[in-house]
């Protein structure tokens, strides 16, 4: 599915056309982008992304100057350029900085939820959300204990005492729809979901696996179900803090499900006419699944409409 086609049915973070250039950036390059009259600025604080709430659409927009008096400058990064070249910016909020009542700080996954953004906005956002908590955890060298200094515009940081580079961490994580290829599908609820919601089965990728092995051994584990054929569907970026979704439609060899009761409280087979019905929100018991913003939804939707499935 085109995540440009609309609201209503793109997935969230996953549209950024920045050109980040970074193999080609410099150390000057992040001066030279703060330095642009015509940069545009996303601003972080504790509680969320700092929205100009004038309308009633926010906007966490800001040009330089607007931002120069709220932006911690020393701990910025610069995401990329736009097709007009104009430099993109994130930063964090300058400590003990008072906002004006017109701005409200709002958190990346109520955005992403309410669908408010353009997808290229949004996609922005997820990018700096994840650079900025990644500079914010990593001010010290894990081989020497050393400070260490971001460069070439965020894109690595650099031990200031043994000289080791670091570049932000990605966690991919599996998230599959897994299906029997006779029209049923397996959806599962974690003790934190809310009341009625049912979602895909999901894990880490381990050390030494393929995403492939990830898919049957996370499926073996939460369902009990062992799984053959594996096809990869998309991926969705997913900044919270560092994660990589990546989503697969897998093949069913057994049926029988025993979850393990810990990390799911609830896990069945469902048919594609259920299916269709919690994402219609017509279920009779008031069954849901996820919203488009997150891949489970488009996995889901895949199976529900036959996608090779």
């Amino acid at each position: 599915m085109d995540n440009h086609e609309s609201s209503a049915h793109r997935m969230g973070f996953a549209a950024n056309d920045l050109a980040r250039d970074a193999e080609t950036r410099s150390e000057q390059s992040l001066a030279d982008a703060l330095a642009e009259l015509g940069g545009l600025y996303y601003l972080k604080s504790e509680e969320g992304w700092l929205c100009q709430a004038a309308s009633d659409t926010p906007e966490p927009v800001f040009s330089r100057e607007a931002a120069s008096p709220l932006a911690d400058l020393g701990h910025a990064v610069l995401l990329g350029w736009d097709a007009a070249r104009r430099p993109h910016i994130a930063a964090p909020l300058a400590t003990g900085r008072d906002l004006a009542d017109d701005i409200k700080a709002i958190d990346l996954r109520s955005l992403a939820m309410q669908a408010v953004l353009s997808p290229e906005v949004e996609g922005r956002l997820g990018q700096a959300q994840h650079l900025l908590l990644w500079h914010g955890a990593n001010g010290f060298c894990a081989r020497c204990g050393g400070e260490t200094a971001s460069e070439a515009g965020g894109v690595r940081r650099r031990c200031t005492a043994c000289g080791d580079i670091v570049f932000p961490r990605i966690n991919p994580v599996t998230i599959m729809l897994v299906h029997d290829g006779a029209g049923r599908c397996i959806l599962g609820r974690q003790p934190q979901f809310p009341e009625h919601f049912w979602s895909c089965l999901a894990g880490f990728v381990e050390a030494g696996e393929t995403l492939d092995d990830a898919v049957r051994r996370e499926t073996l584990e939460e369902a009990g179900v062992t799984v053959g054929e594996v096809a990869y569907h998309s991926s969705q970026p997913w900044p919270f803090p560092a994660n990589l979704m990546i989503g697969c439609l897998a093949r069913a060899t057994s049926t029988e499900i025993v979850f393990d009761g810990v990390e799911l409280e609830a896990c069945r087979w469902f048919d594609r006419d259920e299916v269709r019905a919690m994402l219609n929100g017509r279920h009779p018991d008031g069954l849901l699944v996820p919203k488009p913003f997150a891949i489970a939804h488009h996995l889901i939707r895949a199976f529900a409409e036959g996608d090779r499935v």
